[in-house]
């Protein structure tokens, strides 16, 4: 049968399912098209067999075959009972012979049509060629016919073969070498089989594979040759190592491709010893030779040092010349590493502990069957139990089977590279200790010796680089930003150290491995006892920003034993660094504490002692009522210098721990301090005044302070959590504002008729409207901090806490994005255009970053499944903006000036039909093989006529079909693929795309819309498919196939006939029309079936969405994103390639933008909304201003003073007391008397009118307060 046939081709994908976010509609889609493809490939099965048995019965009158069973039995054995033709006569085999030789000779350029032909003898004759040269040959050369040729003429017959054969050898070994300078791998990978499957044809497994090991070996020679150079006294190490890296990449990419290439053809077995003496012991041997140069070169200068320093000493030159030349395991034990040299070998170690752990990878992946162990030096584990599945090579005479397929067990796959540091392992294992600490007590010596004639007291600080880019054991919030440089130092070199005990696997590296715990056990101590010295400076001769850099050097180094402890875990299966992590975590703990208590002792002591400002008896207004104490500008201060070197030094989660603790308490502390002041009249508001800076200044504060949105609008549910308590802070601070300082006659008017005592629990009202406070100076300041019933936060307050933030957080981000239905993607997408279009100097450079952004914006939208509409409205409105449809209504495949988020799309729905087009070329391939073993390599006359009749071969000239038929037929299937698959893509494709291409309908004119039966999206991913056939390089791309002209035509057709489908092509021509009445004679109305499916998935998911949006209250966002659903995206998300990219260049725009998107957001949400024009973005910090700066307490005051703080505006403030008192009705007795108390009315030197005093005593009696005088007079008497 032929490979074109339509049964072949109905495999079905799962790859797209993978990447995809289906519903309930699309998964039935998608396994429906499975159930399909599984019945239409029990069909074809039943079809062969019944094929294969017509066959037979035919050809075999002995042999009669019923059922399928039968069939399978007879395919079984029949390679071992064939029946017996008649014999063929000696001089017909000669001429044949004689034929083919003569034209190897004497024609040029005949070797692939006898390979042709043989083959075809071999498939449609029956006829096996031997392959072996010492077995006796043509007793087996036809299974049908040559069994009866004479014993005494086999030699010449098989010397004629061989000499046939040594010449087809030849030909196929060029070509195997010369396929080694093609640059692409896939095609690479595609000649290289089918050149080693015609090898296999005419010599044995073991010939083959050891002639393709030569040709490989010479490669691999050149390879090493060239990267990996001999050892001398004058190499340059680094250079060295990295020329062996290097080597190392290029040398897995040879086992990649090679294994690409056979283990397909060859058994699991095969493949693995042949990776392994061909590359893995090569590579081996070569480490060994260099190594032991090393070893000669570097014992040779240590000895000669020794004759040196021994010159005067004529009593030791012989223990001199006894260390010169001495038995190799004298040698290595004598031989002394420099730092530099073990770092060296230990860069060769990590080389190859990649290498066997990416080779690891891929046997994995490929033999699911081969159990592979770590505890072993070797990659695959030989198991009872497993087995690998053997393919049965066509030459090979094998035993028979009672099964169809013969297993093998797998064969040891031994990396020994270990063994080639043996010679170093022992020097290693004693120099590692030494040296180890040798460079952390040098630089412990020298940062001790930098403070000692340092001015300042102040550490050094470095960024922390990131080492394990991979790592997941801390995430990036729990990550420091600076630590000290003398740690940053140690643990850098130690990290060089590292792969010596990761190579750990067997006793060659256990004393490595044992040594360098134990030297980073006493780097832990020093490192560990330095820290403890410098944080105990602190404050009496230190700043405090020492204390932060002890305690992030302590967290990133308790880190970084953590991560060896992780690394390590695989071969020692405990922990090792259980003691030093455990002190590390006490210290951290300790200075956390003292952190915070240093901070809040500063406060109470020195900080918010104000004796001038807190003279609350003085009758003299303080600065005139015109300005908040001076203690609360010094609180300020400090809270923001304090939060400037928490960012910018520890961890951004630690950072908000300790200052949400130092901010909570502070607060506690002045909410005493006010609710026991007891003010004269003129004091009263100062009081006043001092609260409402309080207040004003902690919703500044709030928002750095919060993680999420929740805990910052709903801290009732975070009962035990320090937001909480700041809020309790803050509503008893504005209760004292209310009782203390409000009119007696609006505080009469309120409490005249007593408490409310079925309110008279204050802590559940409080628990319940922990943001009263906010809503109450909301009426005079404007705040971004709103209650979930004022709406929450808009953009503006989603920006603001996002930015307020010590690092990126990624939920935070996402659902900032989210907000406001996409309104600052809107506005960064409308600002990138202006990037790159208005900015006349370096445009090249603008226009790839506003692209980029662009790209950004589109793939992280992209991902967000729980939110549609988000995608469709932002990239809609800015297709109808920029007017871009014509371009979406014929997407080209590649354009030098293509249009970013056209290009976006392209690529979006190219990736969903990958598959389509991979099995539309694979189907071309296979034709194009058959057309092309149907009319290339015509067979001459002369060699036909010497084929022997005993065959009866049917040349192909005589078999060959009607060109147009197969055309035509090759064509309905191709196109039957695309249409059948078409529902499933749509089924697969995310939900945001469906509804952008739902919405980009509407936009479009009714008579373009009657042309799309299945809908624009459908329309689309059919025009992609038809210009990727239309343009080879974007199908070698996709493929790895190049197209010639015959496929190029026949790819033609196919577009044709898709666009007639879609109603481009209004009057087909003859040959498109064949194809479809083809289609529709099999399956009437089935392509208009599978339109209508597709179209209908198209649009599910559209109404989904909208059907959830219209539950929601007008105004609210698109959809109602939990932060369960944010956190389920921003994993998603990260997990697609490029997704923590894409977040990080957002949220770094948006930073650098900050004050720009500010502006853009208020002017959008104000009243009248007033248009600013659009400026260009800043995409990189071109200038100081955009750099992280240091500390500068004028800007805080100038923010304090004019942003955030008018404090001759709040003086003026008209309070509504008579809507703010009523809510304390419900106050308790003993709070609201201890604050009355305190009113200065209450003061005895103070003058009151006779209506007041009648206020005062009402309110009195009602806190049943007693006063003062008549106390004492009973008292007295």
């Amino acid at each position: 049968m032929d490979c074109v046939d339509e049964y072949a081709h109905t495999s079905f994908d799962l790859q797209c399912l993978l990447n995809s976010f289906p519903g309930d509609d699309e998964c039935k889609q998608i396994f429906s098209d499975i159930d399909e493809q599984l019945e239409q490939n029990a069909t074809s099965i039943e079809h062969c067999i019944k094929e294969i048995q017509k066959e037979v019965n035919k050809q075999c009158p002995d042999v009669q075959l019923q059922t399928a069973t039968d069939c399978c039995e007879w395919l079984t054995h029949c390679t071992y009972s064939m029946s017996k033709s008649p014999s063929i006569p000696h001089g017909d085999l000669i001429k044949f012979l004689k034929t083919m030789q003569g034209l190897l000779k004497n024609e040029q350029s005949q070797e692939e049509m006898i390979l042709d032909l043989l083959w075809d003898l071999s498939r449609q004759s029956n006829v096996s060629l031997p392959s072996t040269l010492s077995e006796t040959p043509f007793h087996f050369l036809s299974r049908a016919s040559l069994h009866s040729v004479e014993d005494h003429s086999s030699m010449d017959v098989k010397s004629m073969w061989d000499e046939i054969r040594l010449h087809l050898r030849r030909f196929l070994v060029n070509r195997l070498q010369s396929h080694n300078e093609i640059n692409s791998s896939q095609q690479k990978i595609v000649l290289k089989n089918q050149c080693i499957r015609q090898l296999l044809f005419l010599y044995p497994e073991s010939e083959v594979i050891t002639k393709y090991q030569n040709i490989q070996n010479k490669l691999l020679a050149e390879l090493l040759q060239s990267n990996f150079p001999s050892y001398s006294r004058d190499s340059h190490l680094d250079a060295l190592a990295h020329g062996y890296q290097s080597a190392m990449l290029k040398l897995y990419s040879m086992i990649k491709e090679d294994f690409s290439i056979l283990h397909e053809i060859l058994a699991s077995s095969s493949t693995v010893k042949f990776i392994k003496e061909t590359y893995l012991d090569t590579v081996t041997e070569e480490m060994g030779k260099f190594l032991e140069n090393f070893c000669e070169l570097r014992f040779k200068e240590n000895a000669v040092r020794v004759v040196k320093t021994s010159k005067s000493s004529s009593k030791h030159r012989g223990a001199v010349h006894a260390l010169v030349t001495p038995e190799f395991p004298q040698k290595g034990r004598n031989l002394s590493l420099s730092l530099d040299e073990l770092r060296f070998l230990s860069q060769l170690i990590k080389s190859f502990l990649e290498l066997e752990n990416n080779v690891q990878e891929l046997f994995e992946a490929m033999f699911l069957s081969v159990k592979t162990s770590r505890n072993t030096s070797g990659i695959v584990e030989k198991s009872n139990q497993e087995i690998i599945i053997e393919k049965p090579r066509p030459n090979e005479t094998s035993t028979p089977s009672e099964q169809l397929l013969p297993v093998k067990e797998a064969t040891l796959l031994d990396f020994g590279w270990r063994n080639a540091f043996k010679e170093v392992s022992l020097p290693m294992a004693h120099c590692i200790t030494t040296t180890v600490e040798d460079f952390s007590t040098k630089i412990l010596q020298q940062e001790q010796s930098e403070r000692s004639s340092a001015v300042s007291y102040t550490m050094n600080l470095v960024n922390v680089q990131q080492v394990w880019q991979d790592s997941h054991v801390f995430p990036e919030e729990e990550q420091p930003k600076k630590i000290a440089k003398f740690c940053s130092d140690i643990m850098e070199k130690l990290d060089t150290m590292l792969p010596l005990a990761l190579a750990c696997r067997d006793d060659s590296f256990q004393e490595i491995r044992a040594n360098l715990v134990e030297a980073c056990y006493k780097v832990a101590t020093a490192v560990l006892e330095r820290l403890r010295e410098r944080s105990k400076e602190v404050p009496s001769r230190a700043p405090l920003k020492n204390l932060l850099t002890v305690l992030s050097t302590a967290v990133y180094a308790f880190q970084h034993f953590t991560q060896y402890d992780y690394l390590m875990k695989e071969t020692t299966q405990k922990p090792i660094f259980l003691v030093p992590v455990q002190r590390y975590q006490e210290f951290i703990n300790t200075l956390q504490f003292q952190v915070s208590d240093y901070c809040i002792r500063v406060c109470a002591t020195s900080i918010l002692q104000d004796a001038e400002s807190h003279h609350w008896d003085d009758y003299k207004a303080f600065y005139e009522g015109e300005r908040c104490s001076f203690s609360l500008q010094m609180w300020h201060y400090f809270y923001w210098a304090l939060h400037h070197d928490l960012w910018t030094i520890l961890p951004p989660k630690l950072a908000q721990d300790i200052l949400a603790e130092v901010l909570e308490k502070s607060l506690g502390l002045l909410a005493s301090r006010y609710a026991q002041a007891h003010p004269s009249y003129k004091r009263t508001p100062q009081i006043r005044l001092d609260v409402t800076t309080i207040l004003i200044c902690t919703e500044n504060m709030l928002w750095s302070v919060c993680t999420s949105v929740q805990r910052l609008l709903s801290p009732q549910e975070y009962k035990d959590d320090k937001i909480f308590k700041i809020h309790i802070h803050c509503n008893n601070l504005l209760t004292t504002l209310a009782i203390l300082t409000s009119p007696l006659r609006e505080l009469y008017k309120t409490f005249r008729h007593g408490m409310d005592e079925s309110a008279s629990d204050p802590l559940n009202s409080l628990f319940n409207q922990p943001l009263h406070w906010v809503s109450c100076i909301a009426h005079f300041y404007h705040s971004l901090l709103r209650t979930p019933s004022a709406g929450g936060l808009k953009a503006e307050g989603q920006l603001k806490l996002l930015l307020s933030q010590p690092g990126c957080n990624w939920n935070l981000l996402l659902e900032t994005l989210l907000c406001n239905d996409g309104l600052l993607p809107r506005i960064l997408l409308k600002s990138s255009k202006r990037t790159f279009h208005e900015e006349v100097s370096d445009t090249e450079n603008n226009l790839s970053q506003g692209s980029s952004l662009i790209e950004a914006i589109f793939k992280v939208l992209y991902h967000c499944n729980y939110s549609p509409q988000l995608f469709g409205n932002v990239f809609v409105s800015y297709m109808e903006e920029e007017q871009l449809w014509d371009f979406l209504y014929n997407i080209p495949v590649c354009m030098e000036s293509e249009l970013e988020v056209i290009r976006c799309l392209r690529l979006a729905l190219t990736d969903a039909i990958k598959g389509i087009v991979q099995q539309v070329i694979f189907l071309m391939s296979c034709g194009r093989t058959y057309e092309t073993n149907l009319n290339n390599h015509s067979v001459p006359d002369c060699l036909l006529e010497s084929i022997p009749k005993e065959w009866n071969y049917i040349p192909k000239k005589t078999r060959k079909r009607e060109p147009s038929k197969g055309f035509t037929r090759l064509a309905a299937q191709a196109v039957s693929i695309v249409i059948s698959k078409l529902p499933t893509v749509i089924a697969c494709l995310p939900p945001p795309i469906k509804y952008f291409f739902f919405l980009s309908e509407r936009k479009t004119s009714k008579n373009f819309i009657a042309l799309k039966k299945a809908g624009l999206l459908a329309w689309n991913l059919i025009v992609i498919m038809c210009r990727i056939f239309e343009d080879g390089n974007t199908v070698e791309l996709l493929t790895g196939v190049s197209l010639d002209r015959w496929s190029k035509e026949e790819l033609s057709l196919i577009c044709v006939c898709l666009e007639s489908i879609m109603g481009e092509q209004s009057s087909p021509h003859q040959t498109t029309r064949k194809v479809m009445q083809s289609i529709e004679q099999q399956k009437p109305n089935w392509i208009e079936r599978q339109l209508l499916k597709a179209r209908k998935l198209s649009n599910e998911c559209t109404f989904r969405a909208m059907e959830k949006s219209t539950v929601l209250a007008e105004g609210d966002t698109a959809l109602e994103l939990t932060e369960q659903k944010i956190n389920t995206m921003v994993l998603d998300l990260c997990h697609k390639p490029g997704g923590s990219e894409y977040l990080r260049q957002i949220y770094h725009i948006m930073r650098l933008n900050e004050e720009y998107l500010k502006e853009q957001l208020f002017s959008m949400n104000g009243s009248e909304e007033k248009t600013l024009p659009i400026r260009p973005l800043k995409m990189t910090a071109m200038s100081v201003e955009d750099q992280p700066s240091a500390f500068n307490p004028f800007h805080v005051y100038k923010g304090f003073k004019e942003n955030m703080l008018d404090q001759s505006a709040i003086m003026k403030w008209n309070w509504n007391w008579s809507k703010m008192l009523p809510n304390y009705l419900g106050l308790d007795k003993m709070t609201f008397s201890v604050l009355f108390k305190n009113r200065w009315e209450m003061r005895k030197d103070e003058t009151l009118e006779e209506e007041e005093k009648v206020m005062l005593e009402h309110i009195k009696r009602i806190c049943t307060i007693q006063n003062s005088s008549a106390s004492d007079n009973t008292e007295e008497q």
